[in-house]
């Protein structure tokens, strides 16, 4: 996953994480403010030692502005050139206590870069003759079914190349701290069959999570192995990549670049992300290179060369897509761009994929015409950002090996010169909607087109010019929008734009960020259903005790449907005083994500369900037992159990006593988690003001609760 909003401020970046689990849509912001303290060195070969000290060099200073300047806790890269790994080295913090050095061995989560291991399993199916790519995906998994029989059109192809249709993200119980369950892989068809489509199979192509761990089961049931123990025959070990794992090995945590969350003050614990082809895949800078030379012809028997060539056709252009142009998203057969700026500038093809969980980030980068090839992994930070230190590394190479002369400048569309424009471009001001947005355009008659958010109260409007081109372009030519009525009717704001991220370089989009939304005029009944539910706060009910959610703000949330969109909760049309659904048709990143919400009632208390989450309404929080002792027990039906502070025990010091196989956190007034036993360790802590307590666990759990002044 590329993710494509990024503000820069001094001394941190703002990551903004796309919340699986927040039926709001707000994005979770990571800011890793901890400077590096260890640098390592980079290691290179004897024979390329002095061809390689230029980007030797340069490569060091930029990996050390990560994590000085820009807040990335830790970041390791490497350099492969014919096969050979020239140019290797990390930098930044570790463990908490400096007792750990950064190594080139030192291991980190790759994320969506995991996609990449996954499409080469599916291609060498393919090689196989066990699969073919245009073969409906129940040919290999009879039992998958969906409640939209269009699910039955749907191909290994389309999985791979964004284009089934499915709604995006099913993660359930799938990020977990220290915890390699496999509930969430092992219920996924569950989850899927009751689910519908967002679109046509192979209409368009947008970012899917699902579509893989889809693939995922596909090479697991046609291979007869799990997916771990088939990577590994097939690819890690061939290769000698003797440090990529998956939560299902095992892997000493001490070997895992250190985590850091602004929510905790300590190292946090291991992070898996158990629905492996997805994101779960665990490996170092070094590794991936190996990796990349199944893509350069370096290593042959293990894809054949017409595998990789398919890998990186443009397979977004079978589907509906914006005007091609500089982009960080062109989709092949796994790869989120087989066209990659500012490779294309110079004629050189380089495909990309990159990956982000909540703590983890990567990005891998391949020419494949040059047998080079570049990874970036990083502790903090983004994959876009890693993206930046990987094309450094090989811009530096090809200015070494002498294939390009000079760089490029970096690219703007100038300051913009205001043109006269036409009547009817009035008529597409209105309210349009992305994938965790909501915004209101404005188009002035004199030529000004102005963009509000609808989610950030007192927001300040962007500002563009039309010009001659008949695209708006911001005062600092570094954006163009344009409206776009596409062949299924709907019209889209297109958006072209350069991102410089001082000392490090430049990022491009080109891509369709939203969609405009139909008017929805509620029956008064339905509004009024939607009207009581505005700033009311839900609680988490079925996540395990180990998730990550209930350390980052995913455990309480609130619903706003006062947004100023008649007919939305966000960019969900209602459609009924108990269901939205989410029915934006956008290619890219802008779509992804898409989830159907309903709500019901059981025992005065309202839930909401949505992608196997299940939150209840405040009537579902009790009130803590001030008195010394009492007794808590997670009931038959496994949900948490929710508590709030009451005036009595604000400030007391509060023990819990437990079985192993549970959990508490707890929560200040404004949501934010001050302890997660899962975390901490510590079944101590002082309890706030108008705070919330959840007590999570296996059915049965008893927790002996103590209170002391």
């Amino acid at each position: 996953m590329i993710t494509q909003d990024i503000k820069i401020n001094k001394g941190m970046i703002k990551k903004i994480v796309k919340k699986r689990t927040s039926i709001v849509a707000l994005s979770l912001v990571i800011i890793m403010l901890t400077p590096g303290t260890i640098m390592a060195a980079p290691s290179v070969t004897k024979s390329n030692d002095l061809m390689y000290e230029t980007t030797k060099k340069t490569v060091v200073e930029k990996a050390s502005l990560l994590t000085e300047t820009y807040g990335v806790t830790s970041v390791q890269y490497a350099l492969m050139d014919q096969g050979e790994i020239v140019v290797s080295g990390q930098t930044g913090k570790n463990d908490s206590k400096g007792e750990v050095p950064l190594t080139s061995d030192t291991i980190y989560g790759i994320g969506s870069t995991s996609k990449m291991f996954l499409t080469a399993s599916v291609m060498k199916l393919v090689d196989e003759g066990k699969v073919n790519l245009d073969k409906p995906v129940t040919s290999y998994i009879p039992e998958f079914k969906m409640e939209d029989q269009r699910y039955k059109q749907i191909t290994p192809r389309m999985l791979l190349n964004h284009s089934a249709g499915l709604l995006g993200t099913s993660s359930h119980n799938a990020t977990l701290y220290g915890d390699n369950d496999t509930l969430s892989h092992d219920t996924f068809l569950d989850q899927l069959a009751t689910q519908h489509l967002k679109a046509e199979p192979g209409a368009y192509s947008v970012y899917s999570n699902d579509a893989f761990t889809l693939a995922e089961l596909l090479v697991e049931r046609v291979s007869g192995l799990s997916f771990t123990a088939y990577i590994h025959k097939h690819f890690t070990e061939p290769l000698k990549m003797e440090h990529t794992k998956t939560p299902q090995d095992v892997v000493n945590p001490a070997n895992m670049a250190g985590i850091y969350s602004p929510l905790y003050k300590g190292q946090l614990p291991q992070e898996n992300y158990n629905i492996i082809a997805t994101g779960g895949i665990y490996s170092t800078a070094k590794d991936l290179v190996k990796f990349s030379q199944i893509f350069t012809g370096e290593v042959e028997g293990i894809l054949s060369s017409e595998s990789v060539h398919a890998m990186e056709q443009k397979e977004y252009e079978r589907g509906m897509w914006p005007e091609e142009s500089d982009s960080s998203i062109s989709y092949g057969l796994g790869w989120d761009s087989v066209n990659l700026f500012p490779f294309n500038d110079y004629g050189i093809k380089a495909v990309t994929k990159g990956g982000d969980t909540v703590s983890f980030h990567s990005s891998l980068i391949v020419l494949p015409e040059h047998n080079l090839a570049a990874a970036v992994t990083s502790s903090g930070g983004s994959s876009a950002i890693d993206q930046l230190i990987a094309s450094e590394l090989l811009l530096s190479a090809l200015e070494t090996k002498g294939i390009i002369q000079e760089r490029i400048p970096e690219k703007s569309f100038g300051m913009p010169v205001k043109a006269d424009m036409p009547k009817e471009m009035s008529e597409y001001a209105g309210i349009y909607g992305g994938n965790t947005s909501v915004m209101k355009v404005d188009v002035g008659s004199t030529g000004e087109l102005s963009i509000t958010p609808q989610m950030v109260p007192n927001s300040p409007a962007d500002q563009y010019i039309y010009t001659s081109d008949g695209t708006f372009v911001n005062k600092e030519g570094t954006k163009k929008l344009k409206f776009v009525k596409e062949s299924n009717g709907h019209i889209y704001l297109w958006s072209r734009s350069y991102l410089s991220i001082p000392g490090l370089g430049q990022l491009a989009f080109s891509e369709y960020t939203a969609q405009k939304l139909e008017n929805n005029e509620l029956p008064k009944d339905i509004q009024a259903a939607w009207d009581q539910r505005d700033g009311q706060r839900y609680y988490l009910m079925n996540e395990k005790y180990t998730s990550t959610a209930y350390l980052h703000s995913s455990a309480i949330i609130p619903l706003d449907t006062g947004n100023g969109v008649p007919g939305y909760m966000i960019n969900h049309k209602i459609v009924g005083a108990d269901h939205a659904v989410n029915q934006l048709q956008i290619p890219g990143m802008a779509g992804r994500d898409a989830r159907d919400i309903y709500f019901s009632s059981k025992n005065g208390i309202e839930y909401i369900h949505f992608t196997g989450y299940e939150y209840a309404s405040e009537e579902i929080v009790q009130t803590l037992y001030s008195g010394k002792q009492s007794k808590i027990t997670i009931q038959p039906e496994g949900y948490n159990r929710w508590f709030s502070v009451p005036s009595a025990a604000v400030g007391q010091v509060m023990t819990v006593k437990m079985p192993a196989n549970a959990a508490f956190a707890v929560y200040d007034q404004t949501g934010v988690c001050v302890n997660h036993t899962v975390v901490s360790g510590k079944n101590e802590v002082v309890l706030p003001e108008n705070g919330r307590i959840v007590f999570a666990g296996e059915t049965g759990s008893r927790f002996e609760v103590s209170l002391k002044k």
